[in-house]
């Protein structure tokens, strides 16, 4: 029977963690270390208008003021705050749905929305296991509603059970084909390696539509970036351009046309947009690529400039329990200097979130460390769905060489470069390199 990695069997869902920020869960502490984190983020949140989503919170509000003692009200309240979190990163707001959502079970152990929301919640948390707790509480009281699956499928992945969330999502196709399932399908046949099905079915999410503008911008924002993937940074420009039309000044999209400028090698065009972006909402994985295009550009005080702000706000995360896991883990990979300090980290990630951006992670790590066989067998575990990632294809290939696999080596690195051969401002070139060295 067909299911939803067959691209004939064409069904949906948003995009898998849509937008979780990094800073879920943390209050402000200031330290020296954490001050100019702190300073960055208090910055941009002084640069944000009033908008929709916070007229949807005023709203909110006084429908709780005037039923308090209704759990969908509170409901309502902390997906209005989920929704500006998503919007603002400001982590505050994580803490004031969470309130809301635990108002609302208080009031009905057995709200459905309330569930949704408080899984929604774990997710941005990275509690992965908790969320599918959640999810599945919300199953079993009502399984005629997509949103439950959604909430399900992203866990399942997050803990790396792919088949599982495959049948998550296909049933929350079957339910309700929209851009929350479309997404979810995308994503899912992303990292099966069938990049073009991903595009077919990010592109029925887009012409669905979502609730909000920022749903649906940023589902087009990751069909550009798949676009960007396979090599089309034509594509992907116009696509990064639409969104900001659709929505001025939107963040991954300006982050979107960033990347094209930087795989162009037009750096100071690319980082004038990273500045952009992340001086409005700076999250670590805008500020890492900016550092990361200085590099490319020869000015590496610059780039450890924005690396140690990295860092600034990742002790913000240990100091207030935000548990970021992998991430933590790939940025301590690719940019730490303590190679053991992010093998341990990798180790732990792993251990946590069993799934193949973590074994590529720990992959790389065991790799920087010498650890040449084990970082190739966790390679192949990493590679193992046949995922068409330049980043993964890379690491997969440069560890195959240092364990004297030439012949792997060559596919992953040709691989690798055959989807994008701008894929990365610091690394294409090194895969080229590395490519070039198995003929020498």
């Amino acid at each position: 029977m067909p299911t939803i990695l067959h691209r004939r069997w064409l069904v949906g869902g948003a995009a898998l963690l849509i937008l979780l920020a990094l800073t879920a869960g943390y209050i402000f502490l200031t330290t020296a270390a954490t001050a100019p984190a702190r300073a960055r983020i208090q910055a941009a949140a002084s640069m944000r208008p009033f908008g929709e989503v916070d007229q949807e919170v005023v709203n909110a509000r006084t429908l709780v003021e005037d039923t308090p003692e209704s759990a969908r009200a509170w409901s309502v309240l902390g997906l209005a705050y989920l929704q500006l979190a998503r919007e603002t990163a400001d982590p505050t707001n994580y803490g004031r749905a969470d309130e809301a959502f635990q108002r609302a079970l208080d009031l009905d152990a057995a709200s459905v929305d309330a569930l949704i929301g408080a899984g929604t919640l774990a997710l941005a948390r990275h509690e992965f296991a908790e969320a599918l707790e959640l999810g599945t509480r919300a199953m079993e009281l009502n399984p005629t509603i997509p949103r439950v699956y959604g909430v399900i499928a992203d866990a399942q992945v997050e803990l790396g059970r792919y088949e599982e969330a495959v049948a998550s999502v296909q049933t929350m196709v079957d339910l309700r084909p929209d851009l929350a399932s479309y997404s979810r399908v995308a994503y899912l046949r992303e990292i099966h390696g069938d990049n073009q099905g991903a595009i077919d079915a990010l592109e029925l999410a887009v012409s669905a539509g979502g609730p909000a503008a920022e749903n649906t911008e940023y589902v087009r924002v990751q069909l550009g970036h798949l676009y960007f993937a396979t090599g089309d940074l034509a594509r992907a420009e116009q696509i990064y351009g639409e969104s900001l039309a659709r929505l001025p000044e939107y963040i991954p999209a300006l982050d979107g046309l960033a990347r094209v400028r930087a795989a162009r090698g037009e750096y100071s065009e690319a980082i004038e947009l990273y500045e952009q972006a992340s001086a409005r909402i700076p999250l670590p994985g805008t500020i890492i690529a900016l550092g990361e295009t200085y590099e490319a550009a020869g000015d590496q005080g610059r780039a450890t400039d924005e690396y140690q702000l990295v860092e600034a706000i990742q002790l913000l995360f240990e100091a207030n329990g935000v548990r970021s896991d992998v991430e933590l883990a790939a940025f301590s990979a690719a940019h730490g200097d303590d190679a053991d300090r992010a093998l341990a980290l990798a180790r732990d990630a792993h251990v946590r979130l069993p799934t193949i951006f973590a074994a590529d992670v720990l992959a790389w790590s065991l790799y920087r460390t010498g650890a040449i066989a084990e970082a190739a067998g966790v390679a192949d575990e990493a590679l193992r769905l046949g995922t068409q990632n330049s980043v993964m294809l890379y690491h997969g290939g440069v560890i195959a060489a240092a364990d004297g696999d030439t012949d792997t080596a060559r596919t992953r690195l040709e691989a690798a470069l055959d989807l994008n051969p701008r894929f990365s401002p610091l690394l294409a070139d090194r895969a080229a390199a590395a490519l070039a060295a198995l003929d020498n």
